[in-house]
């Protein structure tokens, strides 16, 4: 699937790290498009335009359209490089998807419903064991995420990775390595402290009566 997103860059003839500084210090981004078994592109994007893109989550995801002087080409974002501890972009990789190639990719979870689910009306916390999953699909049908319905948890209960829906023809990386990675990605549990807490309130209970007729009985012992 390819989002809407497009990304316009210009050619770049000056490399090097010093070349690379000076595009900075300009708001440019250096870059480089590779791959379909073509020559490596260095390019120049701007700045502001990439920081406005990263705010749409699918472009780590999906394929989008990179503009290079009114040329279109169908990539994906294979790496990005981010300032230690300033919101500034410093290099990004794009690779060029011609065909219907089978990807790598990581997908997001995105957990609906669980509000509504059984285990959250019986007082259940439900915990999110992982927030993104490995899957090998068709570059065409890569989806922009995969979505969870808790609405039917029950208590005690735990989704794994085979829950899952996949695009045709995605299979989940970890599943190829056997049942025993079939991970956990959700579980509904009532909250260790409440367990506590009502397993201890009737020792609680029984301690205070036997504390009170214990002290009857030595009133009485007081006023014979």
């Amino acid at each position: 699937m390819t989002s809407s997103i497009v990304i316009n860059a210009t050619p770049r003839a000056e490399l090097g790290k010093s070349a690379s500084r000076r595009l900075r210090r300009n708001n440019g981004v250096p870059a480089v498009l590779y791959g379909a078994k073509k020559e490596a592109q260095s390019l120049l994007l701007q700045h502001h335009e990439i920081i406005k893109a990263l705010e749409n989550e699918q472009i780590f995801t999906q394929l989008f359209k990179l503009n290079i002087d009114g040329e279109h080409h169908s990539v994906r974002l294979r790496d990005i490089q981010r300032h230690a501890y300033k919101p500034k972009i410093l290099h990004m990789d794009f690779q060029r998807i011609t065909g219907n190639e089978r990807l790598h990719v990581k997908i997001p979870l995105h957990f609906i419903n669980g509000e509504n689910s059984p285990a959250v009306k019986d007082g259940a916390i439900i915990a999110h064991q992982i927030k993104e999953v490995e899957i090998i699909c068709p570059a065409l049908h890569i989806p922009a995420f995969l979505e969870v319905d808790l609405s039917n948890l029950e208590l005690d209960q735990i989704l794994h990775l085979s829950d899952l829906t996949l695009p045709a023809d995605a299979v989940i990386v970890a599943l190829t390595h056997g049942e025993s990675h079939n991970l956990p990605i959700a579980a509904a549990h009532i909250p260790r402290a409440v367990i506590e807490e009502v397993e201890e309130t009737p020792a609680a209970e029984e301690a205070a009566a036997e504390g009170t007729t214990e002290e009857g009985a030595a009133e009485e012992e007081k006023s014979e």
